[in-house]
């Protein structure tokens, strides 16, 4: 049985990227935001330029007529999930956006939201989810930093994702899941995939992530060095690489 003390992660050609837990991440995005760049907005826009252009991987060749529903929490994360829509929805995928928390949203979300009402993608409220037909739901909802078991209206929409029988990609940590330690306290999305950010986290035990990718968001190096990790790039020519846990 795997488990957080003995999980390791490697790329498909055999690189090693280390795992770290929710504090020690927290520490990387604090280093490069305050030291060596990049800044949280860059960081965001990466992260969901990679997962709006892994989405349109998984989705095949039907991409292009795909409905896809995008759900967003008020945080990073959330930041990340709106990126993504407007990417989908400026090549022209019908694309809707769910906000956990449209009154909340902190300063880089609301900056990706601004952005967003200038595609031809839809913000749609929670209530009219039920109504609409999805073929791919994007989860952006928590991300690295649950303390506690979701609430609503987060509960709500990790159950009505559940609940729909389409595919789930999850971005950076399925949410309801504690990045760290693996556990579940309360309501949590069951992704068909995981796009995690920078590094792998150490609670992202298979049964919990489905299939696992790893994206870039253009940290360097040297930021993973002044935390005593060892790293070595995994992305080679690409900005997204495939996980396999050992």
């Amino acid at each position: 049985m795997v488990t957080t003390n003995n999980l390791r992660f490697f790329t498909d050609t055999g690189v090693e990227v280390p795992a770290v837990t929710a504090e020690q991440m927290r520490e990387v995005d604090r280093i490069a935001s305050e030291e060596t760049g990049p800044n949280l907005f860059q960081m965001m826009e990466n992260a969901g330029r990679n997962l709006a252009l892994l989405a349109m991987a998984v989705l095949g060749e039907k991409w292009t007529a795909s409905r896809i529903v995008v759900l967003a929490g008020s945080g990073g994360n959330g930041g990340g999930g709106i990126c993504a829509a407007r990417h989908l929805a400026n090549r022209g995928i019908d694309v809707k956006l769910c906000l956990a928390e449209p009154d909340h949203l902190e300063e880089a979300p609301a900056f990706q939201r601004k952005i967003f009402r200038s595609t031809h993608g839809r913000e749609i409220d929670a209530a009219f989810l039920s109504a609409e037909p999805v073929d791919l739901i994007l989860d952006g909802l928590i991300g690295y930093g649950l303390r506690s078991a979701p609430r609503s209206p987060v509960a709500e929409l990790i159950r009505w994702s559940n609940g729909t029988g389409a595919p789930i990609l999850a971005l950076d940590v399925p949410s309801g899941l504690n990045s760290t330690t693996g556990h579940r306290p309360g309501d949590y999305i069951q992704p068909r995939w995981t796009m995690t950010l920078a590094l792998p986290k150490t609670g992202l035990l298979p049964e919990s992530t489905g299939q696992l990718f790893l994206a870039d968001i253009g940290i360097p190096e040297q930021t993973y060095r002044r935390l005593g990790l060892s790293y070595v790039n995994p992305f080679a020519k690409g900005f997204w690489v495939p996980l396999i846990c050992r």
